[in-house]
C-alpha cells in the first residue's frame, strides 16, 4: 500500500510581515483541509486515509507569500492535481492551499522547492529577567 499524504501550504507572510495571530493561522490551515476532505470525499486516497483516523500523515509547509502560493495553486492546477485555495472571505485573501490526500510518491515533486512550516522565532520569558529563544 502506497503512502497516503496530504500536504497543507501556509503563507509565512501571515505572521512574520501582517502580524496574524497564530491562531488565525492555524485556523485557515484546518479551513483548507476540512474543505478539500470534503470536497474529494469520494476519492480512493481519501477515503483510505480517513480508515485510520490515528495514523493520518500531513506535511505543513510554508509559502513565503501570496505570489508564492497562487503560483503553487497554478502549477496544481495544470497538473490536475485536486486541492483547494482556501480564501479568506469576505477580504478575499488567499491564505493557505491544502491538496486531497495523495500517495506521496505521486505529488511530492510539487512542492521540492518548500521548507517545512516551523513558525516565527518563538521569545519567551522563563524567569524574571531571563530570556530563552527557541
Amino acid at each position: 500500500m502506497a503512502h497516503i499524504v496530504q500536504y497543507v501550504i501556509v503563507r509565512g507572510d501571515l505572521l512574520t510581515k501582517l502580524s496574524w495571530p497564530v491562531g488565525a493561522l492555524v485556523a485557515q490551515a484546518c479551513h483548507a483541509s476540512t474543505a478539500v476532505i470534503h470536497l474529494f470525499y469520494q476519492e480512493e486516497h481519501t477515503q483510505e486515509y480517513l480508515k485510520d483516523l490515528d495514523n493520518m500523515h500531513k506535511v505543513i509547509l510554508e509559502a513565503p507569500d501570496e505570489k508564492s502560493l497562487l503560483a503553487l495553486h497554478a502549477k496544481l492546477t495544470e497538473s490536475s492535481v485536486d486541492h483547494k485555495l482556501w480564501v479568506e472571505q469576505p477580504e478575499d485573501f488567499p491564505t493557505c492551499l491544502a491538496v486531497r490526500p495523495y500517495p506521496k510518491a505521486e505529488v511530492q515533486k510539487h512542492f521540492k522547492k518548500f521548507k517545512l512550516y516551523k513558525g516565527p522565532e518563538v521569545v519567551g520569558k522563563v524567569k524574571e529577567g531571563e530570556e530563552v529563544k527557541k
